[in-house]
């Protein structure tokens, strides 16, 4: 019984290949291009509260490391290597998995600032031409006006 983990360990290991599954099929979803800033801001929180979640369940795999690390010292070298070998598996797909979440929140962050920037020199630009539309619908001065020419000239 030694070399066997105890029942809370497959618990866990159950728990957690189940949270991951979910999360790397969330994050297989391909990323679709969007210019809302709205939606961004949803992706955003969504890929944030998976983070979080990454975070509750490493207390989980802290406790799947601890046990194959107290197993191997009292399991036959066979059992202990299967354990080891699953809990490496687990380790390195949480290990991608947290490295994929973490530049996924990182581009789209990045993302949703070119994209304000680029919203904000819109509206300027918008508002200038407007400005330019404005002034180009105004009435020329007559041909013998040479200080409102002036005026205009120093205008455009």
């Amino acid at each position: 019984f030694d070399s066997l983990p105890p029942a809370h360990y497959k618990e866990t290991m159950n728990t957690i290949l189940v949270w991951m599954q979910q999360s790397e099929t969330k994050l297989s979803m391909p990323q679709v291009a969007t210019a809302e800033y709205e939606i961004m801001e949803q992706r955003l929180r969504e890929f944030k509260a998976l983070q979080s979640s990454l975070q509750e369940q490493q207390k989980g795999l802290t406790y799947l490391s601890t046990t194959v690390e107290d197993l191997s010292r009292k399991a036959p070298a066979e059992v202990s290597q299967s354990y080891r070998s699953e809990v490496e598996g687990v380790l390195g797909r949480w290990k991608k998995l947290s490295a994929q979440l973490a530049e996924r929140c990182q581009k789209l962050e990045e993302r949703m600032t070119k994209l304000q920037r680029f919203q904000n020199d819109t509206r300027t630009l918008k508002k200038w031409m407007a400005e330019v539309d404005v002034f180009l619908k105004e009435e020329w001065p007559a041909l013998g006006d040479s200080e409102a020419l002036e005026k205009q000239l120093e205008q455009c």
